[in-house]
């Protein structure tokens, strides 16, 4: 109370002297003293907003995460495209080729986490696992590790021809994309497993310590679980709980803030269960 009726009092005198010629050096003592009776004991302005910051949680994001999105701003769901192939949020699928179909990122880097296969990712992306990686191993002491990044066209048609041989086309069309449909292609998808390997490229990776974090947490770093259990008539695709798709943070906050899996259903896309 008395450091607010000082600061009253300094404000009054403040206005009579500056519109009068007072002199220059006592408005700045005044000033001064204005400034000094407006900090409350904790060091913020008196009035401010400021509020104290939470720590990190599991489920948030954390010290440890990029920068989020202003909650307050409008979400602008035209930032990017979802059809340019260079665009973070190309929507690929068995209805949506590349074009060209061989189309290659012309920023891709070697992204430096422990592998199975180099990886490489467009920088943003690679970017972005580094950080999510390294956010995984401080919050549980485990490790992660690549699994496979980005793959060309030649190199996805190679994936898919020794699948079909392995399997069978249809039975390869529920799991493997065809070349130039392939989401590993834009250099923006990862495959992830655990460190030492446990359920590596399998179903049951969704239950590891791993593959729950992921689940929980991969959207505070700007990734999507590209391949949901109950989204199969959606994307075309038996569950993956290995394979995430970078597509920044503001748009992978503002799908989970809104409970959207699919980039399919964010941008009004027909499902894509089946080649046409």
């Amino acid at each position: 109370m008395r450091a607010r009726s000082s600061s009253l009092k300094a404000r009054t005198l403040l206005r009579r002297l500056t519109t009068g010629v007072a002199g220059v050096a006592f408005v700045s003592a005044l000033v001064l003293t204005l400034n000094a009776c407006s900090v409350d004991p904790g060091g913020a302005p008196a009035g401010s907003s400021r509020t104290p910051t939470a720590g990190p949680t599991s489920t948030g994001p954390s010290a440890s995460s990029p920068s989020t999105p202003d909650a307050g701003a409008p979400f602008n769901r035209t930032a990017h495209s979802a059809d340019d192939p260079s665009s973070i949020w190309v929507v690929v699928n068995k209805a949506r080729p590349f074009k060209p179909l061989d189309f290659t990122p012309p920023d891709l880097v070697v992204v430096g986490v422990p592998h199975v296969w180099e990886p490489q990712l467009r920088k943003p992306a690679a970017d972005a696992v580094v950080a999510m990686f390294a956010a995984f191993t401080a919050e549980t002491g485990l490790k992660m590790q690549s699994q496979s990044a980005f793959r060309s066209y030649a190199t996805q048609r190679g994936v898919y021809d020794q699948d079909v041989t392995a399997s069978g086309q249809a039975a390869a069309d529920t799991d493997t994309a065809r070349p130039g449909t392939s989401e590993h292609q834009t250099g923006l998808a990862i495959d992830i497993s655990a460190l030492p390997a446990k359920c590596s490229l399998a179903a049951c990776f969704g239950e590891t310590t791993q593959g729950t974090w992921l689940a929980t947490n991969a959207w505070r770093f700007g990734f999507l679980l590209r391949y949901p259990a109950d989204k199969v008539p959606i994307t075309g695709y038996t569950y993956e709980p290995w394979h995430f798709r970078f597509v920044g943070i503001e748009l992978a906050t503002e799908m989970h803030s809104n409970g959207v899996s699919t980039l399919e259903e964010y941008f009004g896309l027909p499902a894509a269960p089946q080649y046409k």
